[in-house]
This record gives structure tokens, C-alpha cells and sequence, in this order.
């Protein structure tokens, strides 16, 4: 037994990991619109929220402008706070900036986008946060379970991620 174990455990350690990394093109103008944070591992200022909703939208100088729209636990009104988003200098691939307070910027990468643009998964280099964002307010399981098992491929503790919507 111990024999079987040594050699599954060799084998499965030369497995592909995949690699956590910012997708390699964006169009800015796609990208722009309402996004509903279904499943997410939060940040700091994240934590406990519910029902968030983010709406960007770019700006003439070629940045986001952000809206995000949530409720606390145990409380239905709706909240909100603004910040910012700067796209990296070739402005065209995931590896974007957010801005909560100026001028500390936060890495914001979008390492998975649907080819139509209805689901997006934002991570962090340092696998800080995770963020399964929608179009709507949900996604097919099937779609949900794979996006989960390539996050968890690329290193994320996706056992932390918490659901933002319920129903």
C-alpha cells in the first residue's frame, strides 16, 4: 500500500498546475458594463457583503470608472462606493489596477474571460482575493464546477469562496 501511495503521490506532482496569470488580451470597451460577484474568496473590504453588483464604466482617459453597489449582512439597504480601474500600459490584456484610495493601487487581474464576455474570474498575483463575476445573477453548475476546479488548478483556496447570491 505504501508502495501505491509513494508512486501515486510522484505521479500526481507531475501534473500541469496551470498558471496564474492575467489574460493576455482585453477589449476595455467590452469589458465595460454591470457585473454581478456571484462566488468570491473577499478582501478586506469585501468581507461579509452580499448581493454586490459592479458597474464600469471607461471614462474618456481611458480608465474605469467603478460603482459598486452591495448589502451588508442582516441589512437591505443597498450601499456603495466608487473607486477606479487602470488598464497596464499596453491597455489591452488582463492586467488591470484598482484604486479603492488614492493613490494606493491594488493588482487586479483577470485571469478567465468568457469569449463572449458574460463571466469573468478576477484574481490577484499573490492569490489575495477571487472574484467569479456574471453578467446575470448566475451561472449554469457545470459552468461554475470547471471555473472552481481551474482556480483551484491555479493555486487558489477556493474551500474559502462564499456565495453573494442566493437563489
Amino acid at each position: 500500500m505504501k508502495t501505491i501511495c509513494a508512486i501515486l503521490f510522484v505521479l500526481l506532482s507531475y501534473l500541469p498546475v496551470e498558471k496564474n496569470a492575467p489574460i493576455s488580451h482585453l477589449d476595455l470597451k467590452k469589458y465595460a458594463g454591470t457585473w454581478y460577484s456571484l462566488y468570491s474568496i473577499p478582501t478586506i473590504f469585501d468581507k461579509g457583503s452580499r448581493e454586490t453588483t459592479t458597474k464600469y464604466t471607461l471614462n474618456k482617459d481611458g480608465f474605469y470608472d467603478v460603482l459598486t453597489t452591495y448589502k451588508k449582512p442582516g441589512d437591505e439597504k443597498v450601499y456603495s462606493r466608487s473607486s477606479k480601474m487602470f488598464p497596464s500600459e499596453e491597455g489591452n490584456n488582463g492586467e488591470l489596477q484598482a484604486q479603492f484610495i488614492w493613490p494606493i493601487k491594488i493588482d487586479y487581474w483577470i485571469i478567465e474571460l468568457a469569449d463572449d464576455y458574460s463571466y469573468v474570474v478576477v484574481g490577484h498575483p499573490d492569490h489575495k482575493f477571487l472574484f467569479i463575476m456574471s453578467r446575470s445573477h448566475s451561472l449554469p453548475k457545470k459552468t461554475h464546477d470547471e471555473i472552481v476546479a481551474r482556480c483551484k488548478a491555479k493555486g487558489y483556496e477556493v474551500s474559502k469562496l462564499t456565495s453573494q447570491f442566493k437563489g
